[in-house]
């Protein structure tokens, strides 16, 4: 794992500001704290902060070809490096490492600009060819690791993060627009960030930058999978048991100390299950995080997997402080993030990194076979929608205001609320608002009038792609979406920043390609055939995962937030929330903030998503000067 940044410039215009470039090299320092390494030349400059997992010793980047014409740099991990360093060798070219990146610039020799779609792995990719003044970015099919770029009057620079792009350009503006969409997603999606100047490579994309001119290309797009409706669920089954060991099997590579996260629910013990598999005798390192609240608590489950497997298991109980956000969390992200998970997450990255470099996570099961409350919800609304008007926009809403509120993780009254609020809207847009916090009209109410005056719908983040998915079925479909704006933008964003900010790769082979693919094959029926998320994966897993595990509902990766927003975090709101931070910000109304704030503090209510994701903007304001 490594953090790359990079800087080409016009054949006419100035040359590259090598202390402009070190310093963007400077500030990805803890995504690679083993050595850094420069490219650079009057018209391009590439540089990588390299984290040291395969081939330690001799692995230094950037990468070049034999005739010093082509350099790259790799942030992530090439899976299939082997295989394609053997057809290359036999294609005449020589090799000076054991190193992944190595096989890059000889596949670009080989294929071009198209070289990227022969590349199994995770990765953000940036090739320099000098012989013909071009730059080539990609960024891996489903966007684990990120890539950010700007594009300037006489060139472009592009960085890992957000921060090293902000070394080189003089000028940063708020995106109100993207500002719209993190208050009802908790997250900015690309292509957006929160600076209108600086832009996200979206999954499976190529950027070629030459002649000072961009271009965007996708090399592969999920709406091509080729569909399998006649497989049987039998069938299904057995490929997908052997697919998940030998996904894990190809992920399992690495010169230094590795582990896996074990959280207790499917997802992570079926990465542990086929690790065991595949290493049948081998020391697995495992690690889990938990809660005092039990609700929030999956430590017990986590320890029977781990006794199922044998593994060396650790695990903590998480008691947050502000100042770990204020320091840790908040600067990992260079942007608004506010997925409370992301708070376990940085615990759980911090403890696996006292004993190992690499970790394997589950992340992808969920998108990939059903398993979220929201594809239920999607199939229950089908039939709701049918019902007497009366019904659902009278009675049922009626009822659900007698309902006790409640703290607990994914609790009736919430899911009960949501469902009525939402149900009714047309398939896509219902879907989408499932995961909504602040609506476009309590944005109306919260916003200043100057603010609310540049913004629309924030609909459209999601509805080109759910238009693109119309090729497959009802569910699929809702998971295709979920694959190109859920997964990339808030999934696999949050897991990257805060396990980069400890310097540590993690690693996800449940989204490996051959997996989607499968996933994606596969129509709906089989993978929620009646109320029972990641129905296949349950049955494809029994025999294998503790019984317990196989029979859990979804709870998904949450923290106990309200209580810490009244407890830990409560300086913080008070602090960050306060009338004078508002009015020095420009953004938001004190008046409506300050009445979810004092009714969620007193116990009246429970608001605690929607104070996080005020107090994450507003920290990301204050500390970045972002004012209006």
């Amino acid at each position: 794992m490594c953090g790359i940044a990079g800087i080409v410039v016009a054949n006419d215009g100035h040359a590259v500001d090598e202390d402009r470039l070190r310093a963007m090299c400077g500030s990805l320092v803890h995504r690679g704290p083993d050595e850094d390494g420069f490219f650079i030349t009057a018209t391009a400059g590439l540089a990588v902060r390299r984290l040291a997992v395969i081939d330690v010793q001799h692995g230094r980047q950037p990468v070049r070809s034999e005739d010093g014409t082509v350099h790259a740099v790799l942030n992530g991990a090439i899976y299939n490096h082997q295989r394609l360093r053997q057809y290359l060798a036999a294609r005449g070219h020589t090799f000076r490492s054991g190193n992944d990146a190595e096989v890059i610039p000889h596949l670009y020799e080989e294929f071009g600009n198209d070289f990227a779609r022969h590349l199994e792995g995770m990765f953000a990719i940036a090739l320099y060819d000098s012989a013909h003044h071009r730059l080539v970015l990609c960024r891996d099919r489903v966007g684990v690791k990120p890539l950010h770029y700007a594009e300037r009057p006489d060139g472009l620079v592009f960085g890992s993060e957000i921060k090293a792009v902000l070394c080189a350009i003089p000028d940063r503006t708020p995106d109100l627009q993207a500002f719209s969409a993190y208050l009802s997603l908790m997250y900015v999606p690309a292509p957006r960030t929160m600076y209108r100047e600086i832009r996200k490579l979206e999954p499976g994309t190529t950027l070629v930058w030459q002649d000072n001119r961009r271009t965007l290309q996708r090399y592969w797009a999920l709406a091509d999978v080729p569909q399998r409706p006649h497989l049987t669920a039998a069938r299904a089954c057995a490929i997908l048991r052997d697919l998940t060991v030998e996904c894990v099997r190809q992920q399992l590579a690495a010169d230094v100390p590795l582990g896996f996260f074990l959280s207790g629910g499917m997802d992570s013990g079926t990465v542990v299950a086929a690790a065991r598999r595949a290493l049948p005798d081998a020391t697995l390192k495992t690690y889990s995080v938990g809660f005092a609240d039990r609700s929030y608590d999956e430590r017990t489950e986590a320890a029977l997997a781990a006794d199922r497997f044998g593994t060396d298991h650790t695990e903590l109980v998480v008691e947050p402080a502000a100042d770990d956000v204020v320091d840790g969390i908040l600067p990992a992200f260079d942007e608004p993030f506010a997925d409370p998970s992301m708070v376990p997450t940085y615990y759980l990255c911090r403890l696996a990194r006292r004993d190992v470099t690499v970790a394997l996570s589950g992340d992808g099961g969920d998108e990939l076979f059903a398993g979220y409350h929201t594809y239920q919800a999607d199939k229950y609304a089908r039939y709701y929608r049918h019902l007497p008007r009366a019904v659902t926009a009278g009675i049922v809403p009626g009822l659900l205001r007698f309902l006790p509120r409640s703290s607990a993780r994914a609790s009736f009254d919430f899911k009960a609320r949501r469902f009525a609020e939402n149900a009714l809207e047309e398939p896509g847009r219902s879907h989408y608002l499932w995961r909504v916090v602040f609506r476009e009209a309590h944005k109306a109410r919260l916003l200043q009038p100057d603010v609310l005056a540049e913004l629309c719908d924030t609909y459209d983040t999601h509805e080109a792609h759910y238009e693109a998915g119309a090729g497959f079925d009802r569910l699929t479909r809702f998971q295709y979406t979920d694959a190109h704006v859920y997964l990339p933008d808030d999934v696999l964003t949050k897991v990257d920043r805060v396990s980069m900010a400890h310097s540590l790769e993690v690693r996800v082979p449940l989204l490996a390609t051959s997996m989607i693919e499968f996933a994606f094959s596969l129509p709906g029926s089989m993978k929620l055939p009646g109320r029972q998320p990641k129905w296949l994966l349950r049955q494809a897993m029994a025999g294998l995962l503790p019984p317990r595990t196989l029979a859990m509902g979804k709870k998904g990766f949450n923290a106990p937030l309200p209580h810490w927003l009244r407890g830990e975090f409560r300086p913080l709101v008070r602090e960050y929330l306060s009338r004078d931070v508002l009015r020095r910000q420009g953004y938001l109304r004190f008046d409506p903030v300050n009445e979810i704030v004092e009714r969620h503090l007193s116990g009246a209510a429970e608001h605690a998503r929607e104070i996080w994701i005020l107090l994450l903007f507003t920290m990301w304001a204050e500390q970045e000067k972002a004012y209006r």
